[in-house]
């Protein structure tokens, strides 16, 4: 059944968001690092590529120890970034431009470092029940606390568990050590946080993204798991649903634009929580997507990406979501997943139709397109050399444990530089100057060593550019009405490496196609319509895609 006429579906499908990481998008006192008054001085270049949200990355008090997903504070700002008055200038230059801002909520867990997490720590009962403790075994000790109350392991490697000898008592991290899984079990937790999504609402917050939401409903019974590392059992957890609804009645949120990130979800959970009729969230991002290279399943290892697999999952999740009145968050990029050009394509022959080939695919699907900051410039991973030069707490542990499980320091580090993170935080690379303009400082992280022909100034002044591509497309998601809501199918395949679909709506009808290859491939038997938009200059071949082609074409 079509809900292609449904005005929540036309709102935000008209809508692009941009995603900054606050940290590498634009320093403004030259300490190397990017800051709050830097993304109001770049407001203006949002606005001209047709931005309507602008998501930040944590900017709260945080050690830092996971580049502020580590939060010790969620009502204040860290000093590095700025200050409330810088905020509140940011909110107030934003909103003159009509951008909304899109703030980002680690509510799974805090940082050891948060005030409730010490009063924990001192014994106080109240605190303590606000994290997920479990009894040490009978005779524990610092020296031998005994068995950890699973064998889950934590997202950054090692056991997910932490034993605190003061209390004889282990805590459950989830990721870092230094960051401790809140219990949602608790009410007077539930009720913080929603204090916290009050707190900003009435600083005129108006959209909010959910880190990691769909791990906060945790089993009441914990048992190991001895086929998986542990997510099965907490992943969309028993009252995943019940406590979505109670924080966006609380928090005063229902009707805003919120997204949340889900974590090895399903489908089915998804659109349980971006259907309207449930009062849940938004939208929401799944990352199946962005598994079909990994062998088996594992992030730490290397194949080719498995287009065939990407196109089934991507005809899945459009079509059914579709079906089931869920709506999707459409990227391919984002702090947590190297660039995605470097990934699916190839940017050594063909930088610049990788680049907007994936862009083609995605932002002419139907949902809301993220934009995460210098993808639409064609940003690349990095060129380190050396392991020292990465910053990413999960890159630095895994280059330890893939030599400890048999890689030598060579096949470790070949690992490490293709999927870290640190591969889509490299500073934003804004002109062809020192530090490609991001700073006058010295940068916490390397740049790219291609800034000085991949960067905005020199691409705002290429109408050939990928940036000026990423314009158009914006531009057409907010003229089209039949990309904004348009049902969605996915065609049968000419090829192994074509994905193609259409999307339909009153009348009109359009057809995408795109190559993921460095070789010609047959494309779709089409009669008629005309060219919507395409990343190759010459005239469109209607039997043949070239490399890496991404093409659209429309019957009105």
């Amino acid at each position: 059944m079509t809900i292609a006429d449904n005005s929540r579906a036309f709102e935000l499908g008209s809508r692009v968001v941009y995603q900054v990481y606050i940290k590498s998008f634009q320093d403004s006192d030259g300490d190397g690092m990017g800051d709050l008054r830097g993304i109001t001085s770049r407001l203006d270049y949002l606005v001209d590529l047709g931005i309507d949200c602008l998501w930040i990355t944590p900017f709260f008090p945080s050690p830092q120890n996971d580049n502020g997903y580590d939060v010790s504070d969620y009502c204040a700002i860290e000093p590095i970034y700025g200050t409330m008055d810088d905020f509140d200038e940011l909110s107030r230059q934003a909103k003159a431009r009509g951008l909304s801002l899109m703030l980002d909520m680690v509510f799974n867990h805090t940082s050891t470092e948060h005030e409730w997490f010490r009063k924990a720590l001192a014994g106080d009962p109240r605190y303590l029940a606000y994290y997920k403790f479990v009894d040490a075994e009978p005779g524990a000790t610092a020296d031998d606390p005994g068995k950890p109350p699973t064998n889950w392991e934590s997202k950054f490697g090692g056991n997910a568990w932490e034993y605190v000898p003061s209390l004889n008592k282990w805590y459950l991290h989830l990721f870092d050590v230094s960051q401790a899984d809140l219990n949602w079990d608790n009410p007077q937790v539930r009720e913080e946080l929603a204090g916290v999504l009050r707190f900003w609402r009435a600083k005129g917050v108006d959209a909010f993204r959910f880190d990691v939401v769909n791990l906060i409903s945790k089993p009441e019974r914990l048992e190991d798991d001895f086929e998986g590392d542990g997510r099965r059992f907490y992943s969309d957890g028993p009252h995943i649903h019940e406590y979505l609804q109670e924080l966006v009645r609380l928090g005063g949120i229902d009707g805003l634009m919120t997204v949340g990130e889900m974590s090895s979800t399903s489908l089915e959970s998804c659109i349980g929580y971006s259907n309207p009729a449930n009062h849940e969230l938004g939208m929401a991002f799944n990352f199946h997507h962005l598994k079909v290279d990994y062998p088996d399943g594992e992030k730490w290892a290397l194949m080719e990406p498995d287009i065939a697999e990407l196109r089934d999952l991507f005809a899945r999740w459009q079509q059914d979501m579709t079906a089931g009145g869920g709506w999707n968050a459409l990227f391919w990029s984002n702090h947590d997943q190297p660039r995605p050009n470097s990934r699916f394509g190839n940017t050594e022959s063909h930088w610049y139709e990788s680049s907007t080939l994936l862009a083609t695919c995605t932002h002419l699907m139907r949902g809301t397109p993220y934009v995460y900051q210098g993808e639409e410039l064609g940003q690349t991973i990095t060129d380190f050399t050396s392991i020292d030069q990465y910053r990413d707490v999960e890159s630095l542990n895994y280059y330890r444990i893939l030599q400890e499980r048999g890689l030598t320091a060579d096949e470790a580090f070949a690992v490490v530089h293709a999927r870290s993170r640190d591969d889509g935080r490299t500073p934003m690379a804004w002109d062809d100057g020192p530090n490609a303009g991001f700073t006058t400082g010295e940068p916490w992280l390397g740049l790219c060593g291609n800034y000085p022909t991949i960067n905005a100034k020199t691409e705002m002044a290429d109408p050939h550019s990928v940036r000026a591509y990423f314009k158009r497309l914006i531009a057409l998601r907010k003229a089209e009405r039949v990309i904004q809501a348009g049902d969605v199918r996915f065609l049968e395949s000419p090829a192994d490496k074509v994905i193609a679909y259409e999307r339909t709506l009153d009348g009109e009808r359009i057809v995408v196609q795109c190559n993921f290859s460095g070789e010609e491939q047959p494309a779709l038997e089409l009669d008629g319509g005309e060219i919507l938009v395409s990343n190759y200059d010459e005239a469109a071949q209607t039997s043949t895609l070239r490399p890496w082609e991404g093409t659209a074409r429309i019957w009105r």
